[in-house]
């Protein structure tokens, strides 16, 4: 139901799109023909290449997708500044400031409005995609009020909806594998949404050979995020783990007799499996609290349970924080933490805005980014 409605909804789109150009083409006629062809093409390409990545993936598929990809930006953009002069006409109904309506000058105007909307929206586009490939890192200190065992610091190195696929093929998993190592953690956590849907575009680039290439001395762990259930979690899981990954599936796991990490599944989990996943204070129940607790949970959801129940860190992902503005003003809604960091009584909640990108590779609302956490254990030492 919910790909039905995107499609739908992508379909009214194109179709608003093709009919303001085709309006503006009164004056250019020659082009209407090459105009058609070049909406078609646009409307087909990512449906299509996403069907085809499932019958016979390759340069095609690839192609489609990569185009279909980069024009859902594309077209949210021109469809804005396409309202925009659709307000201004409703406008001059009331007070007359443009050409009369059939006047050369009207249509010119028309022909002018439409290739701006197109010429902003790529260059918005453009920037976005720049955008993208440059993650930030973002550096934590915090003190957590427990006894670490052993161990007074802890270096986590974290991220979030890296979505390894056809759009995030090996040059960018490389970059984060190699700007992790660099950057010395003691332990490596992944917030889920590490594959993007369908694993077979990460077998054929053989993507999880550079999750291998990841160093961390206290080993590399992640949760389940919703894609990882949306392109069959049977075999999302098995490859992740079959190349590096300590995947916590509703379980937790005690690290160098000093910390534990508690890791859920996603809370997608029953939409595509009917079976629930384990309640916060079944995960809890036995731990000793007198020791650290982090959580991974890809969706941000249900932080003052988990507050109360003894949390001291959750990551989450999941936002992308909108990805594309404005959208990000409507993740705000819907989560208590959107992006960023906030203290929960006395629980650390940090919530990427994730390292890859969904659907188009375009950033317009913020930057990718690297988690780097500075924590340190200030209770007696057993």
């Amino acid at each position: 139901i919910f790909f039905s409605i995107i499609f739908a909804i992508h379909l009214l789109v194109n179709l608003y799109i093709y009919i303001r150009g085709l309006q503006s083409l009164e004056l250019h006629p020659q082009y209407k023909l090459t105009f058609r062809i070049v909406m078609l093409f646009l409307t087909i390409s990512y449906p299509l290449g996403r069907f085809l990545e499932k019958v016979w993936i390759g340069p095609v598929s690839d192609v489609f997708h990569w185009s279909g990809a980069l024009w859902f930006a594309g077209m949210l953009y021109v469809v804005m500044i396409l309202l925009v002069f659709d307000v201004t006409r409703l406008c001059n109904g009331l007070f007359h400031f443009l050409p009369s309506n059939g006047s050369p000058q009207w249509l010119s105007l028309k022909f002018n409005a439409f290739l701006i909307a197109f010429i902003f929206a790529v260059s918005v586009m453009l920037g976005g995609f720049l955008n993208a490939w440059h993650p930030k890192i973002t550096q934590l200190s915090l003190t957590i009020h427990k006894s670490g065992g052993s161990r007074q610091k802890l270096r986590i190195v974290a991220a979030s909806d890296i979505h390894m696929g056809t759009i995030i093929a090996k040059r960018k998993s490389n970059k984060l594998v190699r700007t992790i190592n660099q950057l010395h953690p003691d332990i490596v956590l992944f917030a889920g949404d590490i594959l993007d849907e369908d694993v077979q575009p990460v077998i054929r680039q053989n993507l999880g050979e550079c999750l291998r290439q990841l160093k961390a001395p206290l080993g590399v762990y992640a949760v389940t995020g919703n894609h990882e259930y949306i392109g069959g979690i049977d075999r999302s899981a098995d490859y992740l783990t079959s190349h590096g990954i300590q995947l916590l599936r509703d379980s937790v796991v005690l690290i160098d007799s000093s910390f534990y990490i508690v890791g859920r599944e996603d809370r997608d989990k029953s939409r595509f499996t009917q079976l629930p996943r384990k309640e916060v204070t079944d995960l809890l129940s036995n731990l000793d609290h007198n020791r650290p607790i982090i959580m991974l949970d890809h969706q941000p959801y249900e932080l003052n349970e988990k507050a109360a129940a003894g949390v001291d860190v959750q990551l989450s992902g999941h936002t992308h924080h909108g990805q594309l503005w404005p959208f990000g003003f409507l993740t705000q809604k819907i989560f208590e933490v959107s992006r960023g960091y906030k203290l929960k009584g006395n629980m650390h909640v940090y919530v990427s805005a994730g390292f890859g990108t969904w659907g188009p590779p375009v950033r317009t609302g913020n930057r990718p980014e690297i988690i780097v956490l500075d924590l340190t254990f200030d209770g007696q030492s057993e």
